[in-house]
């Protein structure tokens, strides 16, 4: 059949849902699970509804983008009248089980995006949905409403026999399956359809949408078999043997799913614009690279055995830092895109709602053109941890290292914008001080443990010129603990990493009293704040939740100056905080609900290294 032109789904005024339920602002950030194949990542809520799916890639404009408005697209499939539903992940994988009970029995919605092995050059992106009537006649109802490049771009749409094939001008979509769906004037799909007990159903949704031939029941449950079998192979190479194995497991599972296996970059949360504040403007694209999280994202990777990832990440570290000459700031920049490049040049979607009525709806991020002079001390700890643990550094790679090193030693006391990328005037951020003290002493170790060539002596002395700073200015006398800036008075939870690094003993005094500054100003329960929130910190209107990273970095404080009882304490207090299927979002808000992108590397690479430091220091 001939392509027919449909109305344009460019900005339309919010709507208020429609009968499959499946307007995302009735379903909270956290009550989604997420499924992926290493290019790109799909939420979908325990209503049975994908709210956020981008592709080909994380960073690629959006087709279903519910979760920011609700006409921002879905593809929903549930049960026709009232039931309960749970998720759960089958076991060791990263395939999505949606299941809806009754008083007549239960039925199932299985999710995945299909992996068959590493690395595969002839990879197909495809969303299956595998519905199973588990115990009960199931009439389902189903409905797909693509809205391409957020909402904004025209679209055809066209029968292919029983298929339905959407294009653009960047992407084509074909959906096919084992169930008969009517197509609207405005392109959206819809299907009712009954299972007797223990009957499938299956519908395949596949970008590019030219090959076809997988929406039958024996090729969706081929791709499903071989889904399972890719997960649990990659989690069984996990050395981690400890008391919180699933949930260390499940951390490390949806961190490889933020991995893009192409390139090996991994990103910070696959979601844009979620609200750090309901109602608020904290709202930020995330779909990009953190140099800031390399030092953790290699640590846990390595700590748990992932070398071949460790190495892949490593890789696109050093291209970062290779090629680095063009940056007014310096020779890195705070965030890129998977492919290297910058991520600014924000851009507010008005005509979308955001996220509970959240506004600005923003995507791209402008925190890329900051000066964070941190991350040249988390940049350089993960080049050390490499060459410690991984395969080491090469000789190019320790060319282009020394050159970081010399543009740090001539700009390491400049004001920045810091590490929690504050969009106010810059100050002389303490934990600033202390990552460039890192950054001299780990290429002292590296030299050092390697026998490579450069200039220690004058190393040295710089490593001990900003350790006298931080030990003068940092310091805060009458509070009695170390402050977010020079001569500041306010608290920073980011400076509790100060024994982690290695730049006191955690039985310092100066590291016990901030330590119990911190808690008595900045920790509730388990949940930790940033910074004091009754004052101006960030230039930013409004306030926020805990910051979840913060937390599992308490938890690692408490490790280390022996206060095993009240970390595992913590820690356990923390796991219930995680929504029903193990995900954290970036923030935690005081009456426990999720805030900010969703799920965040950040915080799952938390858990797993406090899990892993107090098992140790528990012992067998």
């Amino acid at each position: 059949m001939a392509p027919q032109d449909r109305p344009s789904t460019g900005p339309t005024t919010p709507a208020t849902g429609d009968e499959d339920g499946a307007a995302s602002n009735r379903h909270p950030v956290d009550d989604h699970g997420m499924i992926g194949d290493l290019r790109t990542a799909a939420l979908v809520s325990g209503a049975g509804s994908i709210d956020w799916f981008c592709c080909p890639r994380f960073d690629s404009p959006s087709v279903f983008g519910g979760l920011l408005d609700p006409d921002g697209g879905h593809w929903s499939i549930r049960p026709v009248g009232s039931t309960r539903s749970r998720q759960l992940y089958m076991p060791d994988s990263n395939v999505l089980v949606t299941r809806f009970m009754d008083d007549a029995g239960v039925v199932e919605v299985q999710d995945f995006m299909p992996l068959l092995r590493a690395h595969d050059p002839d990879h197909v992106q495809r969303i299956v949905r595998r519905v199973v009537a588990v115990r009960r006649t199931a009439d389902m109802v189903m409905a797909l409403h693509p809205r391409f490049d957020y909402g904004r771009a025209e679209h055809r749409v066209e029968r292919d026999g029983d298929a339905v094939v959407w294009r653009t001008d960047e992407l084509v979509l074909r959906l096919e399956g084992s169930v008969a769906v009517e197509l609207d004037d405005r392109g959206d799909v819809a299907a009712r359809f009954s299972l007797g007990p223990g009957e499938e159903a299956h519908l395949v949704l596949e970008v590019g949408g030219e090959a076809g031939g997988r929406g039958s029941p024996d090729g969706a449950l081929e791709l499903l078999r071989g889904t399972v079998a890719f997960w649990q192979r990659w989690i069984g190479g996990s050395t981690y043997r400890g008391r919180w194995r699933d949930t260390v497991n499940r951390s490390a599972l949806t961190l490889k799913m933020l991995t893009h296996e192409p390139s090996g970059a991994i990103i910070a949360a696959p979601t844009a614009s979620l609200p750090e504040e309901m109602g608020g403007e904290r709202n930020w694209d995330y779909r990009y690279v953190w140099i800031r999280d390399a030092a953790f994202s290699l640590y846990a990777l390595l700590r748990l055995g992932f070398t071949d990832e460790a190495g892949a990440f490593m890789r696109w570290l050093t291209d970062r830092f290779a090629d680095g000459d063009d940056f007014e700031e310096g020779p890195l920049r705070v965030c890129y895109t998977i492919d290297g490049e910058s991520t600014c040049g924000e851009v507010e979607l008005d005509h979308w709602a955001g996220h509970g009525g959240s506004r600005p709806v923003r995507i791209r991020n402008d925190a890329g053109r900051q000066l964070q002079l941190d991350i040249y001390g988390e940049l350089i700890d993960s080049i050390y941890l490499f060459d410690k643990h991984g395969a080491g550094i090469s000789h190019d790679s320790w060319t282009d290292l020394l050159r970081l090193v010399d543009w740090l030693r001539e700009h390491w006391d400049q004001d920045d914008e810091g590490i929690w990328e504050v969009r106010a005037p810059r100050q002389p951020h303490t934990f600033s001080r202390l990552m460039c003290w890192v950054a001299m002493e780990r290429t002292m170790r590296i030299a050092r443990r390697r026998g490579l060539p450069g200039d220690i002596t004058t190393w040295a002395a710089t490593r001990d010129e900003i350790y006298a700073c931080i030990m003068d200015e940092g310091w805060n006398e009458e509070r009695g603990a170390f402050v977010q800036t020079l001569g500041g008075e306010q608290l920073d939870a980011s400076l509790l990493l100060l024994p982690m690094v290695k730049f006191v003993s955690p039985t310092d005094p100066r590291f016990l009293s901030t330590l119990e500054a911190v808690e008595r100003t900045l920790v509730t329960d388990a949940l930790v704040f940033r910074y004091d929130q009754d004052r101006d910190v960030d230039g930013i209107e409004g306030v926020e939740g805990t910051f979840t990273m913060c937390s599992f970095w308490h938890v690692e404080a408490l490790t280390r100056v022996g206060q095993l009882a009240e970390a595992r304490l913590a820690l356990e207090k923390m796991f219930t905080y995680a929504n029903p299927v193990g995900l954290y979002a970036e923030e935690i808000g005081v009456a426990g609900q999720a805030l900010g992108n969703f799920p965040q590397a950040f915080t799952h690479l938390g858990l797993i290294s406090a899990a892993i430091n107090l098992d140790l220091a528990l012992g067998p």
